[in-house]
């Protein structure tokens, strides 16, 4: 089991009086609000209190520098003191006060232990001011606490610092009572305000985001996840609205403080848990719900799209999914409800605080009148992911964030699998080599990518631990944990997954603690053989970056693996113990065949077995079950060419998309003939299903970026459409020329895909379709006629072929829709258009957060910057925005840092390698934040592309010349 405090009957009985004297703070806040509102937002606050509640002024020490060696200089807690519970009151002001500002005020008591010698004490606080008596410090039974002496904030570490008259006794328990002020910002960050219209009426909600590193802008709160404690939440709140948060509310009781009409509401006290994972939501949401056993399951959101059933559908999820997820992990859910919320503005996809789930809207709320299937598929994984936190993440924590991708990597992976649960029939379990595998090589085959457990000191400051919310922690993280899953067995690891959860419920732990488990359910488990320690296998994984290619050499059965990298050409800086080998776990094939698997410990092996003549094939890596790419002799590869064009079925779905990747990028890496990859697309013309298209419109799409500005592009474009041409054929017939609906998941993907491109290489009459079919819906906008899996593809290439007519009126959709989904394929659509002076106009619109969200800011200029006409406007955009783009998005954004690689995906020249390297320069002292690892790799993957220009474009020109006559 993990740590637990015992707090003894005095602490118990200092615990009530603290709670006895909370509501007469309440009001005295209320006077105090009056007095505070007119200073600045987050300015230190002077002064200074002691346990006597008497205060002097005192000037504020300034932020030492970096060279100093002072406590409070380390972005990390010195671990003196350690928190047992809080007793948090917040009231949040939903109109905005005389200056226009809106804010929230609040008082917190915490109570801690002294476990080390200390005369500070150091707490995260970050934007709040101190008010009325500031902080008093106080001992609990039988201790006397010392007199705080001064108090200063430090800004660069986010503290505030209090000076003791002398030292905190070692074993003894302590309050710290804080009351504080605090802006309702619009910043997505903390304790924030979103903002929504409804029948004309402007409304205000208060909502939370912590994770990463701000719950300190909500109230002063020792802010890492290893500081687990016990919440006891209350909120104030207008009488109009409701208030919730992790726990159940206890007690709600209309009041009135100060004049003013409010309501009181407190929660039950929270699980022992991490501060990123609390939250609390003021609004006037109303709900749905439902009752699986004893326990409750709500949705919340708008009340109109709640009104119009736009919650159902996740409602309906919710309880399978989590009854698959108590049987997968044998442990019960541990608390009594789960809420999730739709908000209007929210920063990531969804967020998994503990019992109070919060969604964007498109991530939760579905209409089966308006929303798509990928919609429907979409909120169903979210959903599974987030509430496979619930045990895995929230039950137990890691200890730092530098062991993010455990956390991440494992939600990635079990989403599939919960997922699979809740819908049988998608088969989503095989989507993840797409969504996550093949995705996550391209970073992961950088010099510059990073292990999945960074040493702890790599990964200090916020900016830093954003950089860690990245597709190496996510993709590559459910990607590893997968493969282990397949070589222990899916019970074997379920098992040992169980057992690590059971025993360190409400603790933290770090990475290798999980291995110690699976271990143990290896070596109770009969017949299970791995060649090694669990340990000793996946240290490899990770903790050194990247994967290998494994080549295997038919003719003599010799197989190698070597460190994968896209430019082959590249230094890795970064050193690794194991010299970049992996212990590989080799799923293989002959002649279509399964074979025992194989396991290669060094850097070349021997397997007689894989030898094979005649028209014998190998195929290694079966269902992509392993993190590798894989190479062949050259005779082996034109066997899996020829077995692709005569009888391409007598390869699973998976392994056809994967011998596509993997050419394709063995291209990149200069490992094999570009020709060779082209030749892996020559059969798409009796390809049906969705996944080997998808993996080679993937890596077409490479092509497509790199020569859509030269004169390969116009043959290259000739190609597609002749590949693609009998798959549209075919959709157009089993469609009843797109009047029917499809059923079957991959058809309704495939279709989406094949109107898509073939509309952009010219095929007969795409064009006139998408422009037809919108037109009838501009002349009826009440009533549109496209089918809802259709609208993202057919709204995108209407406005591209349309003009400002086309443009215009998908604005005004935009604006007017009531379904969150709808509105973002308009806000994506409205990218699409050719015309440069409405590109412009629409990154105008980015920066008002009154045309387009802040939560979908920086993910608009990324679409437009994925339209060819807009990639200069975008890129001109953002070097003379970038000082107020960082200030509003560098900070918190988990999106952040895919700007940057948006951005410069086409960069294919010395001359923007120049420029891109100038912008760096240039903005250096305003800093670059959680983007500034993808600056680095945008750099190093501008220059691989310089060199796979230089290297392949003849080639790919007489190659598709040849094929086209």
């Amino acid at each position: 089991m993990g740590k637990v405090y015992y707090i003894s009957k005095n602490v118990g009985l200092g615990l009530l009086v603290l709670g006895v004297t909370a509501l007469a703070t309440i009001i005295a806040l209320s006077a105090v609000y009056h007095k505070e509102k007119a200073k600045n937002l987050g300015s230190p606050a002077g002064g200074s209190s002691n346990d006597t509640s008497t205060s002097t002024s005192t000037a504020v020490p300034s932020t030492t520098t970096s060279a100093s060696k002072e406590l409070w200089d380390h972005f990390r807690l010195p671990g003196s003191i350690v928190p047992v519970t809080y007793n948090v009151t917040l009231w949040p002001r939903l109109t905005p006060d005389a200056d226009g500002l809106y804010i929230f005020t609040g008082h917190s008591v915490v109570v801690f232990h002294c476990v080390k010698e200390t005369d500070l004490v150091i707490i995260h606080s970050n934007k709040l001011n101190l008010t009325g008596p500031g902080a008093a410090l106080r001992g609990l039974g039988h201790v006397t606490a010392p007199a705080i002496q001064k108090h200063w904030f430090v800004e660069n570490t986010e503290y505030l610092v209090l000076q003791l008259s002398r030292g905190l006794a070692v074993g003894a328990t302590y309050a710290l009572h804080t009351e504080f002020q605090g802006e309702l910002a619009d910043d997505l960050q903390g304790f924030y305000r979103s903002e929504y219209e409804e029948d004309g009426v402007k409304k205000i909600v208060a909502a939370s985001q912590m994770q990463a590193t701000f719950a300190r802008k909500a109230f002063p709160c020792f802010d890492e996840p290893a500081m687990k404690a016990v919440f006891n939440i209350t909120i104030i709140h207008d009488p109009s609205t409701v208030a919730l948060s992790n726990g159940k509310d206890i007690d709600v009781a209309d009041t009135v403080i100060d004049g003013i009409p409010v309501k009181v509401t407190k929660f039950e006290p929270t699980q022992k848990m991490s501060t990123y994972l609390l939250a609390f939501i003021v609004s006037d949401f109303v709900s749905i719900e439902s009752r699986q056993n004893h326990l409750l399951i709500r949705i919340w959101g708008r009340k109109k799209a709640i009104n119009n059933g736009q919650g159902e559908y996740a409602l309906n999820v919710t309880g399978p999914i989590l009854q698959f997820y108590e049987r997968y992990y044998n442990a019960s859910y541990p608390l009594s409800k789960s809420d999730q919320v739709a908000l209007p503005d929210f920063n990531a996809g969804a967020m998994e605080n503990w019992g109070l789930v919060t969604y964007r809207e498109t991530a939760l709320l579905y209409d089966p009148l308006v929303s798509s299937i990928w919609i429907k598929k979409r909120i169903t994984s979210i959903i599974a992911h987030e509430l496979a936190h619930m045990w895995f993440g929230n039950l137990v924590t890691l200890r730092w964030w530098n062991d993010l991708w455990l956390n991440e990597g494992f939600a990635s992976y079990v989403e599939y699998l919960g997922t699979d649960y809740a819908e049988p029939t998608w088969n989503i379990r095989d989507y993840i080599v797409q969504y996550d595998l093949h995705k996550v090589f391209l970073v992961d085959a950088l010099a510059s990518s990073h292990p999945l457990s960074c040493p702890e000191e790599e990964v200090s400051d916020p900016a830093q631990i954003n950089e860690m919310f990245d597709s190496i922690s996510y993709s590559k993280g459910a990607a590893v944990l997968r493969m282990l899953s397949e070589f222990l067995t899916e019970p074997v690891f379920a098992r040992g997954l169980s057992s690590y959860l059971n025993t360190y419920a409400f603790g933290n732990t770090i990475y290798t603690d999980l291995w110690d488990h699976l271990q143990q359910a290896v070596d109770n488990t009969p017949g299970i053989h791995i060649p090694c320690s669990v340990h000793d296998i996946m240290n490899r994984w990770t903790l050194q970056m990247g994967f290998p290619v494994v080549t295997i050499d038919t003719r003599t059965g010799r197989i190698t693996q070597k460190h994968f990298l896209l430019d082959p050409d590249s230094v890795v800086e970064r050193v690794s113990q194991f010299n970049y080998t992996w212990f590989v776990p080799i799923k293989w094939m002959k002649a279509g065949v399964e074979q025992q698997q194989y396991w290669l410990l060094q850097e070349t092996d021997v397997n007689s077995q894989m030898r094979v003549s005649g028209q014998d094939w190998v195929l290694a890596n079966t269902n992509v079950s392993g993190y590798f790419r894989v190479n062949y002799d050259l005779e082996n590869w034109e066997r899996l060419l020829s077995l692709l064009n005569t009888n391409h079925q007598a390869l699973s779905v998976i392994n056809r998309a994967q011998i596509i990747d993997d050419a394709f990028n063995l291209v990149r890496a200069k490992i094999v003939n570009t020709t060779l990859a082209l030749r892996t697309t020559k059969y798409l013309h009796k390809e049906r299903d969705y996944i080997p298209w998808e993996s080679a419109l993937r890596n077409l799409r490479y092509y497509i970026f790199m020569f859509e500005r030269t004169e390969v592009f116009g043959d290259l474009q000739a190609y597609l459409k002749q590949r693609i041409q009998p798959l549209y054929e075919h959709y157009r017939t089993l469609t009843a020329n797109w009047t029917k609906v499809l059923t079957l998941h991959t058809d309704v993907y495939n279709h989406i895909t094949v109107i898509d491109v073939a509309c952009v290489v010219g095929v007969r009459d795409c064009k006139e379709f998408v422009k037809t079919v919108y037109r009838e819906w501009m002349d009826n906008p009440v009533k549109n006629p496209i089918q809802p899996d259709l609208r993202s593809t057919i709204y995108c290439n209407a406005i591209a072929l349309g003009g400002m007519e086309e443009w215009d009126f998908a604005w005004r959709m935009f604006q007017n829709t009531t379904v969150a989904s709808e509105a973002s394929l308009l806000r994506g659509a409205m990218t699409c258009t050719k015309l440069p002076w409405l590109l412009n106009k629409y990154l105008g619109y980015t920066l008002d957060p009154n045309k387009i969200r802040k939560q979908d800011a920086t993910a608009t200029i990324q679409r437009i910057a994925s339209n060819i006409v807009g990639l200069p406007l975008v890129w001109n955009f953002v070097r003379d925005k970038w000082s107020f783009i960082y200030e509003q998005y560098g900070k918190g954004s988990f999106s952040f840092s895919g700007l940057i690689s948006g951005v410069t995906r086409r960069f294919s020249t010395e001359f923007e390698l120049q420029e891109l390297k100038r912008f760096k320069e240039d903005h250096s002292e305003v800093g670059f934040g959680s983007a500034t690892v993808a600056l680095e790799q945008a750099i190093e993957k501008i220059t691989a592309n310089i060199k796979w220009m230089a290297d392949n474009k003849d080639q790919v020109w007489k190659w598709l010349k040849e094929e086209l006559s």
